[in-house]
């Protein structure tokens, strides 16, 4: 946990109670007009492609990978009609596309995320950008005897970011046809956001400039100069991969505090009146921003580990009374966020996948014993909890819907007293052990005091909520819970894989 104390000394006391987070990372004051929650996958899909198709100036979008379907294979006719658009409006395109994957699971099968989008490089190859990250972890005698598939349980890039000119939409969700028809997920999208949009695109580009880049032949190559990631040395690799992620943290942040003292310290009197006159005779005033976003950055392979911080600090800080509804689709937490959760004085209402909903739920070989590992796992840690004798405190509710899977993740934090969140966090993280030590993750903490947007963010809460049931010891006697005896011994063994 990090020191939570106000980060300018120049702004009143109890602005909100947050403002610690910009200590770490970049903070961005909006208006809460400019923040649009989604619902539903269907939603999430015609925006994606309503975005595509109206952007001039760039696409940039971070997921694991891109699926094989007619639906991806829609996104990508998207791509290649605005690029088209883009040329003939112009001679030369001004539309710039950059997308970043994961290699393991962007090569996974013949037919894969790389031929999906071989022929935009083909077609485009000035305006279009193929990343594919390699985690440095996966190199040696491990990348040769570890099968596809498998190798993806070493790290990922996890990033789930899709962003058109200065709109941005953060998710859990992948580009594939599950997510875009009956995989429940999250998704918020800030409308409007020229310094998030910056941001995010400076941190896909940092990512791709030490990933490895998709060519036109199917064939992959490093940029000149730069560290291999498994044929390299492993350690400068990191070391420059973090001095590319820090920097481009560190110097929004540098930036956005200028703005904020420019904003509103930039008179002795300490009105922001000065600035709001220099936007009004450019004809462009904006609001007092009512809704803060803090970009929040998880890559433990890289040394960078500011989501877990905050994520820990915001556990440790919930006081009683509090309420902290906390989702995962995989509900594998870390000790430190178990610890805290059973250790601590607010309320806490957990969202898991039941067996049924879980995305492994009748895989074929190995990975169809993975929803009978994550039952355990809850049963240990439900057994826990009632050991504790928390259970009025602590609560677990399992998602259920028939022909429908579950991969929401996040959490909505009510201050003791209010009936409705005044925090969220959004993202890719699942606060498993994946999620701290293996994978590239980044969500988004949006703080807000408008009520119109808490409510939203309320309602999105309240919707996924009431397809759950709350978790039992009767739960476990069911015979859809029954866990074979070899899984509960390899659980332990296998936790940090998934």
């Amino acid at each position: 946990p990090v020191i939570t104390a106000p980060p300018c000394s120049l702004c009143p006391e109890g602005a909100h109670r947050f403002q610690w987070i910009r200590n770490l990372v970049p903070e961005f004051g909006i208006s809460s007009s400019h923040v649009k929650v989604l619902s539903s996958p269907a939603e999430f899909y015609e925006l994606l492609k309503v975005q595509i198709k109206t952007a001039k100036q760039r696409v940039v979008m971070a997921s694991l990978y891109l699926g094989t379907g007619l639906l991806e294979q829609e996104l990508v006719d998207c791509l290649e009609e605005a690029l088209e658009k883009s040329l003939q409006a112009k001679g030369s395109s001004d539309l710039r596309v950059s997308i970043l994957l994961d290699f393991t699971r962007g090569s996974r099968g013949r037919k894969n995320s790389r031929t999906m989008l071989i022929p935009l490089l083909q077609r485009f190859p000035k305006q279009v950008r193929v990343s594919l990250f390699h985690t440095p972890n996966l190199r040696g005698l491990l990348r040769l005897l570890i099968p596809e598939r498998f190798n993806e349980t070493i790290g990922l890039q996890h990033i789930k970011v899709y962003l058109f000119d200065d709109n941005v939409i953060l998710s859990g969700a992948n580009l594939s046809d599950l997510y875009f028809t009956n995989r429940q997920d999250r998704y918020v999208l800030l409308q409007d956001s020229p310094e998030i949009a910056d941001f995010f695109t400076e941190l896909v580009d940092a990512i791709g400039d030490v990933s490895l880049q998709l060519q036109q032949d199917d064939t992959v190559q490093m940029m000149e100069g730069m560290v291999h990631p498994y044929q390299g040395d492993k350690m400068a690799y990191c070391e420059i991969a973090n001095q590319r992620v820090m920097e481009v943290i560190n110097s929004a942040r540098t930036r956005q505090e200028l703005l904020h003292a420019k904003t509103f310290h930039s008179s002795q009197e300490g009105s922001p009146l000065l600035s709001q006159q220099d936007s009004q005779a450019s004809g462009d005033l904006k609001p007092e921003p009512d809704t803060w976003i803090y970009p929040l950055i998880q890559m433990k392979p890289f040394g960078i580990q500011i989501d877990e911080m905050v994520t820990e600090t915001l556990l440790t800080e919930a006081e009683r009374g509090a309420r902290i509804y906390l989702t995962t689709g995989y509900f594998n937490l870390t000790q430190a966020y178990m610890d805290l959760i059973l250790g601590t004085r607010a309320e806490y209402r957990i969202l898991l996948a039941s067996p049924e909903v879980n995305g492994f739920f009748g895989a074929k070989g190995v990975a169809g014993a993975i929803p009978a590992a994550y039952v355990y796992i809850e049963h240990q840690f439900y057994g826990e909890v009632c050991c504790l004798h928390q259970q009025e405190r602590v609560q677990l509710q399992e998602y259920f819907r028939t022909g429908w899977t579950f991969h929401a993740k996040g959490l909505w934090l009510y201050l003791a007293g209010s009936n409705l969140p005044c925090l969220t966090l959004i993202g890719s993280p699942n606060f498993g052990y994946r999620s701290v030590h293996r994978d590239l993750e980044a969500q988004v903490a949006i703080v807000t005091e408008n009520k119109t947007l808490q409510q939203q963010l309320h309602q999105e809460q309240e919707q996924l909520y009431l397809c759950s049931g709350v978790v039992s010891s009767s739960t476990f006697e069911q015979p859809n819970r029954y866990v074979k005896l070899w899984v509960k011994l390899v659980t332990p063994l296998i936790k940090n894989f998934f």
